[in-house]
């Protein structure tokens, strides 16, 4: 089967609207439309708690392929900021690619999902060394080649700087995928607050209060914030949990601490694909078109598809499951 390419995601009227294709990618009503099967990798997933180094512990959930005597390999997917191993998007990819014959891995970044009682300190975008621990303990628990990772908006961030690290620790991933990363994270910021429509910022806002107030019950006796803060908007919360919880000296320092802008991706040593859409009222295209990439690293920005939706009709699927999984099992025929 021949590789899908961003031009090829032509959705019907009114879904060529970025906004529809954002606001239906996490919502209810999805998760009601979508057909069963997009739902199977999570039926006798195995819960799993795994070592993200200095006692750090991260959670997932691991499923087992059954279509074939051995599996393709192992794909570990990497939700979005406030997103989990159960998001939508998450198992409707999982659940494609198991059906392909690959094992799958889904695992919660520190503070998502039911995971707020694991570890004390509070996330935020700069824990790399974490991820990249984690995705180690998976690779040796999880022995299945080629190990192969697709992460979704901050998802696809982490995705591609735990890309740049894994030959210097000895991971052996063998390709990336990122949908709709944050490139620039002061850009991000900055079309939350100016550019996009007010709801955006409400709905992650409201999202990220709720994850806080979570895990405050979890360690009560560790004050995490301020009640005045919690009524700030995304700027200023964000500034006041930084200069708290972290060493960072400024919010503009935390923030280049996560950026993948300009030339920083040149260090990518395994073949990559950034996957994102014109038409993102979340994240500028001109953060893409800005980037200086190396030949390893493909980028294709479609014409349509919004923040992370790629929503292919009103049956709610997903334009990217056939993207991603084309491009997982072209990298496991290439071992064959």
């Amino acid at each position: 089967m021949s590789l899908l390419y961003g031009k090829d995601f032509r959705p019907p009227w009114p879904l060529r609207s970025g906004h529809i294709q954002t606001m239906l990618s996490s919502s209810g009503v999805r998760r009601l439309l979508l057909p069963a099967a997009a739902k199977t990798v999570s039926q006798g997933a195995e819960p799993v708690v795994v070592d993200g180094g200095n006692g750090v512990r991260l959670s997932g959930a691991y499923t087992a392929q059954t279509s074939r005597p051995e599996p393709r390999g192992l794909a570990v997917l990497f939700h979005g900021w406030e997103g989990s191993v159960d998001s939508t998007y998450v198992l409707q990819t999982g659940s494609r690619l198991l059906a392909d014959g690959w094992d799958i891995f889904r695992l919660n970044f520190r503070d998502h999902g039911d995971s707020h009682g694991l570890n004390e300190a509070l996330f935020h975008s700069c824990q790399l060394d974490e991820v990249v621990h984690a995705l180690g303990d998976i690779a040796r628990r999880w022995p299945a080649r080629p190990l192969v990772l697709a992460g979704f908006s901050l998802g696809g961030n982490f995705a591609l700087r735990v890309a740049m690290h894994t030959s210097l620790v000895g991971i052996p991933l063998s390709y990336v995928l990122a949908v709709c990363p944050i490139i620039d994270p002061a850009v991000g910021l900055f079309s939350l607050e100016e550019s996009a429509p007010w709801f955006y910022q409400a709905y992650f806002m409201r999202k990220w209060r709720h994850s806080l107030l979570t895990k405050q019950k979890a360690f009560p006796e560790h004050q995490y914030f301020e009640m005045s803060e919690m009524k700030q908007h995304l700027r200023g919360l964000t500034e006041a949990l930084v200069l708290r919880h972290t060493d960072f000296k400024s919010l503009q320092q935390y923030l280049d601490g996560y950026s993948v802008a300009g030339d920083i991706m040149q260090a990518m040593q395994i073949p990559a694909t950034i996957l994102t859409a014109r038409d993102d009222p979340v994240i500028p295209v001109r953060s893409f078109e800005q980037l200086e990439l190396p030949p390893n690293i493909e980028l294709d920005i479609a014409p349509y598809g919004g923040h992370c939706g790629f929503i292919r009709d009103f049956g709610m699927t997903s334009f990217t499951d056939d993207y991603i999984a084309g491009r997982f099992n072209a990298v496991a025929d290439s071992r064959e």
